[in-house]
């Protein structure tokens, strides 16, 4: 007889560490990655927002980050420890403990840049409240699972220890969409990479092509008999899917790639369909939107030679 299987962890992240450190930052990426967030949340009350009621099913339950620190209400680093202690022993929580540190005199440095108090310096220098912080810090920082250290870390660089630490949990991959458009029509009003592909044959010049689409294949051969469409469209390609991994390592949630020609209809719906099926046999799976596609075929629009932005 087969044993139940074990209904899946909670797992929960407690994200603290000294003031002006990154818990902001940190907690921002965990965010864009698909963890719930809640920052200045009681740990004494972390066991009430787990177990309750309205809570999901267990496997439909994203992973938790808990935001806390000195200033969060009731703070007591020794208090902390022994209650998270409790929910360590839970068999079905799996908990961790990140802490933020970062240096005095870096930390001095942030807060002379931006102007703001240190919340336990209000009437003396900043280095006295981050002194007396550290102290009170200094227990939740021996025993937290994980230390970051963030004094020669710029915003970038911790969004990427966070990422590559955490990004293992995000329920998704960057989301890819190729657009193509006419550029007398205007342009898109979101696009990461924009490529003109007016250099190429205008198929509307051909009467038999004129109200056929980039998506029929007679426009699709008229292309490709241009002499700059292979060289152009593999550079285009590969310059594209160099780029998305790279976007995606820094956090890029959505990425938009426009193709555009004169009217949108020919040139630039071909291409972007060419490279989305080239993201496809890349293991990437892009959405395709032709915005201009359903557009009446036009001579005075695709005469036009200067564009006004």
């Amino acid at each position: 007889m087969s044993e139940t299987p074990a209904p899946p962890r909670q797992r929960v992240l407690l994200v603290t560490g000294l003031l002006g450190a990154g818990k902001t930052t940190a907690l921002k990426v965990l965010e864009d990655l698909g963890w719930e967030v809640i920052d200045n949340f009681p740990i004494r009350l972390l066991p009430r927002l787990i177990d309750s009621p309205d809570a999901p099913a267990p496997d439909l339950r994203s992973p938790l980050a808990i935001g806390f620190d000195s200033r969060t209400r009731g703070f007591d680093a020794a208090k902390v420890i022994d209650r998270v202690k409790v929910l360590v022993g839970r068999p079905d929580i799996e908990l961790t403990t990140l802490f933020l540190d970062c240096s005095g005199q870096e930390l001095e440095r942030r807060y002379n840049e931006t102007r703001r108090r240190h919340p336990l310096a209000q009437d003396v220098p900043a280095a006295t409240g981050i002194a007396a912080e550290r102290e009170q810090m200094e227990p939740l920082r021996r025993w937290a699972d994980m230390v970051i250290s963030t004094t020669d870390y710029t915003t970038n660089d911790l969004q990427q220890a966070v990422r590559e630490r955490f990004g293992q949990d995000a329920p998704l991959p960057t989301t890819v969409t190729i657009t193509s458009f006419g550029f007398s029509r205007g342009m898109p009003p979101i696009a990461d990479l924009v490529f003109d592909m007016r250099f190429l044959d205008n198929p509307h010049w051909d009467p038999d092509l004129r109200e056929q689409t980039g998506q029929d294949t007679p426009v699709g051969a008229y292309i490709r008999k241009d002499p700059a469409w292979e060289e152009a469209f593999t550079r285009i390609r590969d310059l594209v899917l160099l780029l998305l991994p790279r976007y995606q390592a820094q956090g890029k949630a959505y990425v938009n790639v426009a193709f555009g020609c004169t009217g949108g209809r020919h040139r630039s719906v071909f291409t972007a369909e060419q490279i989305a099926a080239a993201l496809r046999a890349a293991g990437y799976d892009p959405a395709v939107l032709h915005r201009n596609l359903a557009s009446r075929a036009a001579d005075a629009v695709e005469g036009l030679r200067e564009i006004r932005h």
